[in-house]
Order: structure tokens, then sequence, then C-alpha cells
């Protein structure tokens, strides 16, 4: 394969071969659209608009679109994309993901595709990981596309309805990819067409395409309502699971979990992230909950409640999976170490977590709307991405996404130097070679940045340096607010920071300090509020003087910091630049690569280095024996660390070996979200029709004539006749239902005759006629109103529980594989017949709702006014007393509070 690259180049290579081209025809057009005015630049895109609705592509406006782009950038914002960051818009307009390393300027690099594909008027979608980014990016970014005409909106946390169709409705709009996919999970639970918000999903930028559609992938987005209460199962199951005794292995036997003489309650099998009963737990929790059987179908509730439990005690981690926060377990993203606020763990495992911690146990949720990213993204009829590391997924973006990478080359070399992992025999060891390497670099000015994978780690090592005398700063998830200060002040001369994986996005770090948030701390320092200095720092369109004086202090403040660190950059360059220390591997190469790209930004000089020890999670578990012999023939001590290229391939080889089994159930979770999301997208398509004014009576009548069908059919039972009874009974279930009573009469010497088609025959007309007399009642326009909020709520009600229903489907589904039965198979075959259920179930009640529905009058409505001037109240005795509720006295003369503009004594204080 080598030899094969040699000769023919990379991928990358020889996609960007056909790329340059393109670049060169932008760049030859500089000098042109440098000598056209302003107004000139933007009447391009009114010209480009007008080309395509002449007949051209895209493609052919390309060159001249981009190169009004650069211009625009230039003069507005004095950033001029590069050569390279034109490569990377060619690539992301082609549907394409673009690997660029950090600080190669990702964010300009989606003004050009973005503005090219706005100018079909369908919208683009520039999405972003957090609200903070998305806001920042369309004040800063959106210039450039003001500028030239277009509209930007934004999608971030506590807009309102009309504020977000304002957003959508624009040419570009930037987000985040939870807002986009909770609003189209709402958006397919409106009753009216003007409460939707999206308008459609044309064409999608993913910025941290990699952290969205890879790591994000396996958690759903949930829309959910209050369920039922929380039962007290949760406490019993916690404290029967607190008193059990647990057995934790690299990987699970079959004959461990069934041994009889295994001194453990369960088995935890730390690769796979299970928990499992052994013979003696399941006699103890049998006794406990008092059972004959705790694998008796009627035992289920209880059994998952354990479940639950044990995995929540042997697998779930704090300070690892999850911190405590304000009385609150809060998810920790394991990729990200960010914290996930409102996220919740499913099935109960939240609820376990919470019965563990002994904090409050919330009550369980009912699922309403549900989506993956996986599937939302699918949704673009073209998707994109950018990020700094994408490469080593290549199969998954393919496989799932249909989207290839494209490496782009930096725009200066790189000088970071790389150094072979030291792999060490303990964690103790490698920790105190972590400190002596820490000292080694404080000592000569290098700036250092240690990235640990948990919290856990994080404050060890940090306590570690704190009795080795070395000041630092510490960034996990618990202070994740000061992050992008800590993170923008980690390259000064110095500076020692101690980093989960959180740090890994978001913040450049700039060799001698980030002058711009040395301006911002001198604003606070200056008594400004951080709303105005939000608004200082950001780039939104404003005459507000306070703002713009404070937006002149800020320029003047960072001006002056500019000049302060440059020559302590240098510094910093001379001790050989920011030195990243990885405590241990990752399991993806991915997260490795990120917190190495944190060094040697910009042909910036820097070094990384990665300590590992034997006892380390991925070495554990998947580095194999083959590691372990290789350390054990060579018998060093623990302060002895090996380099040695045979050991990194090993270590590499473990780490493809976890990326392969993320993926694979990653795939795994797609393949039984697909035949979920085939029945979303039935279901939806039909809300969408009926939203947008599709005749929905043709649709009632169909669903009554087979509504009829299936109960006359279930009446005959397969014969070809009836006798005066069975015809008694039928008559019973469906008069007062379809048509009044006595409409359809047969005479009973007739009936033994009658077939069912007769039969069907008869009752269709009748309920036809009824229903028409029904709509005269009603009028026709409130008729069809009536008949569409009708059909809406029914559908919304009955796929709310075949949700339910398919979860239910989908944790037992497993077990066929012990009857030789893909689970998949069985999987798709029956929610197929439950999805043929529901839709049978949303015809018969709709039909049933909508032949009894009745037309209130205002009496009615008046007498119910009436009655809520009442109020209940329980007596001593325990009876129910109805008492009058203290109202404003209200003259007989004075108009009525009902609104109908008559004196209250002839209208509804006609009585009183």
């Amino acid at each position: 394969m080598g030899l094969i690259t040699k000769i023919f180049g990379t991928y990358s290579q020889r996609e960007l071969k056909s790329i340059y081209p393109i670049a060169d025809k932008i760049e030859a057009l500089a000098d042109e659209y440098k000598a056209l005015t302003d107004a000139q630049l933007q009447a391009k895109t009114p010209e480009f608009k007008e080309r395509l609705a002449n007949g051209e592509t895209l493609d052919d406006l390309l060159p001249e679109a981009f190169a009004t782009v650069r211009e625009a950038a230039d003069r507005v914002l004095g950033l001029r994309p590069y050569r390279v960051q034109l490569i990377g818009g060619i690539v992301l307009h082609q549907g394409r993901i673009a690997e660029m390393k950090t600080g190669e300027g990702k964010t300009l690099v989606a003004t050009l595709p973005s503005y090219l594909n706005a100018l079909t008027g369908r919208g683009v979608h520039i999405v972003t990981v957090n609200d903070y980014l998305a806001k920042r990016d369309s004040e800063w970014m959106g210039k450039v596309h003001r500028f030239l005409g277009l509209s930007v909106g934004l999608i971030v946390h506590d807009l309102s309805k009309e504020e977000r169709q304002a957003a959508y409705n624009a040419d570009i709009t930037y987000g985040t990819n939870n807002e986009m996919g909770f609003d189209y999970l709402r958006d397919n639970m409106a009753i009216y067409k003007n409460e939707q918000v999206q308008r459609g999903h044309n064409f999608a930028i993913v910025d941290e395409v990699d952290s969205i559609l890879i790591d994000e992938a396996r958690t759903p987005l949930i829309i959910s309502g209050m369920g039922d209460k929380s039962t007290q199962l949760y406490d019993m199951a916690e404290s029967l699971v607190a008193r059990m005794k647990k057995y934790v292995v690299a990987e699970v036997d079959s004959k461990e979990e069934e041994a009889e003489d295994i001194d453990a309650d369960y088995v935890v099998d730390e690769k796979a992230k299970t928990a499992t009963l052994t013979a003696r737990g399941i006699a103890k929790a049998e006794e406990f909950f008092n059972l004959e059987n705790l694998s008796d179908p009627e035992n289920s509730t209880i059994a998952h409640h354990i479940n639950q439990a044990i995995k929540a005690h042997g697998v779930m981690k704090r300070d690892v999976d999850y911190v405590i926060k304000d009385g609150e377990i809060i998810i920790v993203d394991e990729f990200t170490g960010r914290l996930m606020f409102g996220r919740r763990y499913s099935e109960g495992l939240h609820q376990a977590i919470e019965a563990k911690e002994h904090v409050s146990v919330q009550r369980e949720s009912k699922t309403l709307a549900t989506i993956t990213f996986q599937n939302y993204f699918r949704l673009y009829q073209k998707l994109s991405g950018m990020t700094g590391t994408a490469l080593t997924e290549e199969e998954e973006f393919a496989t799932i996404y249909k989207l290839d990478i494209v490496e782009i080359p930096t725009n200066r070399p790189i000088a970071r130097i790389d150094d072979q992992d030291s792999v060490y025999k303990t964690e103790q060891g490698k920790f105190r070679a972590v400190i002596r390497q820490v000292e080694e670099c404080h000592a000569k000015g290098q700036p250092v940045l240690v990235g640990t994978v948990s919290i856990e780690k994080n404050e060890l090592l940090s306590r570690m340096l704190t009795k080795a005398g070395i000041k630092h700063n510490v960034l996990n998830a618990k202070n994740h607010e000061r992050e992008a200060e800590i993170v923008a002040q980690a390259g000064k001369l110095g500076a020692v920071t101690v980093a989960t994986n959180m740090a890994g996005r978001g913040t450049d770090i700039m060799l001698g300090g980030n002058a711009e948030y040395m301006a911002t701390s001198d604003l606070r320092k200056a008594g400004l509020s951080d709303e105005l200095i939000a608004e200082a720092t950001g780039y939104a369109e404003t005459d507000n003087q306070e703002i713009l004086d404070a937006r002149r202090l800020f320029a003047q403040k960072l001006q002056q910091h500019k000049e302060e660190i440059a020559g302590e950059a240098e510094q910093v360059r001379q001790a050989g630049g920011l030195f990243i220390v990885g405590t241990e591997r990752h399991d993806s190469r991915r997260i490795d690569n990120q917190l190495r790209g944190r060094a040697g930004r910009q042909g910036d000089p820097g070094e990384t280095r990665f300590y590992i020890s034997l006892e380390d999670d991925l070495m554990r578990l998947f580095g194999g024996e083959r590691i372990n012999a290789i350390m054990e023939r060579m018998n060093l001590d623990e302060d002895t660390p090996i380099e040695n290229k045979m050991l990194t391939r090993a270590i590499e080889q473990a780490q493809t070996t976890v990326e392969s089994r993320n993926f694979q159930s990653r795939k795994s979770v797609l393949e039984y979200d697909d035949v979920m999301n085939k029945q979303r997208e039935i279901i939806y398509d039909q809300r969408k029709q009926v939203l947008e004014g599709m005749d929905v009576k043709g649709i009632i009548m169909n669903m009554m004539s087979t509504a009829i069908g299936h109960q006359v059919s279930s009446a005959f039972g397969g014969e070809s006749h009836m006798d005066e009874a069975g015809m008694r009974e039928l008559l019973r279930q469906v008069e007062g239902l379809y048509f009044p009573r006595y409409t359809v009469r047969f005479e009973p010497e007739r009936i033994p005759q009658l077939t069912a088609e007769e039969v069907i025959d008869a009752f269709t007309a009748a309920a036809a006629d009824f229903y028409e007399k029904k709509e005269q009642e009603f009028t026709s326009p409130v008729m069809r109103e009536v008949e569409r909020v009708v059909l809406l709520r029914v559908v919304d009600e009955y796929w709310m529980d075949h949700i339910d229903a398919m979860t239910d489907l989908r944790q037992g589904i497993g077990l066929r594989a012990y009857a030789q039965t893909d689970p998949i198979i069985a999987y798709k075959k029956e929610s197929l017949e439950m999805f043929e259920e529901m839709i049978s179930a949303i015809q018969e009640e709709t039909v049933r709702r909508l032949y009894s529905v009745r037309l209130r009058k205002n009496e009615e409505v008046k007498r119910e006014r009436v009655a809520k001037t009442t109020s209940e109240s329980v007596g001593g005795d325990g009876t129910v007393k109805k008492q009058p509720r203290k109202v404003k006295k209200i003259g007989r003369n004075e108009p009525c509070p009902c609104g109908s503009g008559k004196k209250y004594k002839n209208c509804c204080g006609r009585d009183a």
C-alpha cells in the first residue's frame, strides 16, 4: 500500500490535482475584483442570481462568486482567504469533508461555499457545536454576507417561533446541531403550518463534523413529556445492589456468568461495558423481592430495574461518565469532556444513577418524538463538513453519510515535532515521568498543555503538580466556565495547563498569550458588565453609543496587548513552542490527533509526546498479550520507559480495534434506527400533506369504509352468511357511531341471505349520508378544520405510543440471536407488523372521534363558564363539597363578563 501511495500519491493528493485549476481561476480574478467599487462588488449578487435563473450552474459561477467573497472579506473583515482556504471552500461546495488543521481559518472558509449556494434562494445551514460559536460566526462572518446583500439568521436557545421562522427564512442560517434537530422534530408535531419554522434541508456545512456526525451519533435527539411518576423500584433496586459484590473482568467468558461457585453477585465486563447477574445474584434478587423466578415475564420490570442498578454501580463512574452538580446528575461527554446539560441517559439508567448517588430521583419521561443525528443530517440534499481530524474515521463517513475526505495542505509547513510514545510498566511510573517532563519544560519557560482523559486523572495530576511546587491552571467539566480563558492563555511563557479533552476545540492557543482575552479582562476590571463586554467583543451592527465606546476601548487594549506579547511570543518560540503532553491514549486516534493539533498552528514550533502505562484502560483491555510479553522480557522497572516503533504500532492497533468496535456499535444503532426512520418518513410526509391543505375528507371516507369493512368482516368470522342474533349484535356496535339507530334495517327473513359485501355497502352508504348531514350542521370550512385537527392529534398520540413499543421491542430483540435468528431481520419483520397495526388503529380512532364529535352551542359554553365559578373542597368527613368561588360582585345592569356585550341580568346573570 505504501509503495502505491508513493507512486500515485494519497487519495487527497489525487483529488486536489483537479481542484487546483479552479483555485487558479479564482486567484486570476483578484486584480479585476480589487478594482471594483463597493457598489459594483455588491451588484454581483443580483447578477449571479439572474445568471442562475438563465440556466447557468453553481459550478459555472464558482470562480467569480469565490473571488467576490474573497474581496468582500478583505474589505469588511480585513481577512483575505489564502489559497488553501479557497481550496477548502471548493471541497465544501462539492459536498465533501475538508480536513484542515487547527488555526487554518475554517470559519472564514465556510463563507465561500455558503455564499455561492445561498444564491439559489433555498437556504444554507452552517452548523456549529455550541451557541457561542453560532452567535459569534453569524455576527462576524455574517458581515461579509450582509455586505453582499444576503440575509443571515441565527438559531440558538430561547428564541420565539417568529424569531426562528425569520432565521430559517434567511439566505444563510447559523445554528447548533441540537437546536436544528429539535426544530425538525417540533415542526413534525405542529397542528398548523404556520407553527412550523424550518423550510427544508437544502445544504448544510457542519463545523467540527467529526464531533457532530461521529461522536454524537449514538445519542438520539428526544423530545419528551412527563411520563409516569418514578416508582419506588429504583430505590429498592439500589438498596439491593448496594449490598451486592461485583467481579470485574476485562472480558466476560460465558462460563463466568453461569458459574455457581463464583464469589460475586454480578460480573462487570469492562470491554463491553456491561454488567450481568450471576446465579448467586439472581438468587439474592429473588429473595429480596420475594419472587419465585426473576426470569418470568411478569417480573420483567423488576429485572430491568436491577439490571440498570448493577450497570450504574459496575459500569458508570463518577467524575468519568458523569458529575454531580447542584444536586443533579450531569452527563460528561466522553469525547469532549464537556458537561451535557439537559441530556439524560435513557431506559431508566439516569434514575438508577440518581438512586446510587442518593440525589432526587426524577420521574421518567415519555418520548414524544425522536431522531438520531445520523438520520437528521441525511435529510439534506447536499452535506459537507470541516474539521482538523477526520481521516481516521474515513470508513464511517463513507459508509453512513456517503462523504469522502480531502486533506487540505497547511498554509505554512508544519514545524511541530511529534515524539515516539513513552511506555511505562505502571501508572505511577508514568505520572512521575509526566511531572519530570513538565518540570523540565517549565524550567526553560516552555508552555505545557497536559491532556487527560477524565476528571479523575485530571485532578490527580493537579495534586501531583501542586506537591512538586508547579503553579498551573486546571480545566475540566467542573470549571468549564473559564474554558476559553484558560485555553487562550495556555501558550504564555512558562504556563502549565492540565486539561481534559474539552480543551480540544473552539479557541486558538497563541504563543505568548491571547491578546483578545487579555483585553476582555481589562474591560472587566474597568467595571463593564458581562452583557456590555459581550457586545464590545461581538460583531453585531449597532448605533448604540455605549457599545461603540466599549468597542473603541477594547480595540485600544487589544492593540496594546498585541504589542506586549510580541516579545513574549518570540521567547516562547525560542523555548520550543507549546509542548503537548498526552497522559493516556484515547480510545480514538482522532481525539489524540486533536490534542496534538493544539501545538504548531500556522507554522509555529511545538512538540508532542504521549505517556502510556500498561495499566491504562486501553492497554489493559485491548493491548493484547504481545505488549505485556515485550515488557516482561525486557524486565524493566516502573520508572524506565520503553520507546519502540513496534510498541507504537501495537498501540495504534489497539486504538484501531476500539474504533472498529465503536463504528460497529454506531452502525448497529443506525440499522435499527433506519427501520424507525422509514416509518418516521411515512408519518411525517403524510402530516406534511395534511398541513399543506390536502383533501382530508376523501381520506376520512376511505378510513370510514375500511373501518366498517373490518368490523363487518370480523362479525361474519369467515362465514358467508349471518344469523339474526349476529346481525343484532353487529348493528348494536355500529349504530349511534356511524349513523343513528333504525337508519339501517334488514327484513328478518332476508338476513340469512345477506353477504358481507351487501352489509358493508348498506352501512357505508348510511354512514356517508350521516356524515354529510353533520357537515351541513357544522358548515364545510368548520368540518374541514375539525377533520384536520382530529386526524393530526390521533396520528401524534398513536405515533408516540408506537415509539415506546419500538423501544421495548428493540431491548429484547437481541435475545433472538440465541435462536439462530438475525435480530435485525426479526426487528424489521415485527416492527412492520406493529406499524401496520398502528395505521389500522389510527384509521379506526380517527373515524370514531369524527363521527362522535358534536357542535357545542353558545348556551353550553356559557353554562360551563358559570360552573367554573364553583370550586371543590374536601370536608372533614371525606365528602366533596361544592363552594362558590370568591368573585367580584357584578351589578345587574353592568356588562356581562362573558364578553357578549349584553347586560349581566339579560345574559349569564339571567338566573342570578
